[in-house]
This record gives structure tokens, sequence and C-alpha cells, in this order.
């Protein structure tokens, strides 16, 4: 059982010896570019529920 453990560990330390990590600029862009992206689907369904939110309350009263 242990040996089987060992070979693991080794092959998983192997395997991230190959990773290619992005630079720090690529990093800042990519955190950048998912922060844009969040806000600007939480702006659109912000948006989408003041409009419901406006018509429902238009149609029900």
């Amino acid at each position: 059982m242990f040996t089987k453990l060992k070979n693991y560990i080794k092959a998983s330390i192997e395997e991230m010896k190959k990773v290619v990590w992005p630079s720090k600029k690529e990093t800042y862009h990519y955190v950048a570019l998912v922060i844009g992206i969040s806000l600007s689907i939480a702006l659109f369904l912000g948006a989408l529920d003041y409009l419901f939110t406006f018509l429902f309350a238009f149609i029900f009263k």
C-alpha cells in the first residue's frame, strides 16, 4: 500500500514540474478579464431585475 502511495506522490511531483504557469502579467490580465465579465453580467442581470420589477408592478397595479 505504501509503495502505491509513494509512486503516486512521485508521479504527482513530476507532473507538477511539467506545468507551465502563467506570468504575472498574464495573471493580472486574466483576473481583470474575469472581474470585468462578472461585473458586466451582474449589471445586466440587475437591469433585467429592475425592468421586470417595474413591469410586474405596472401590470398588477
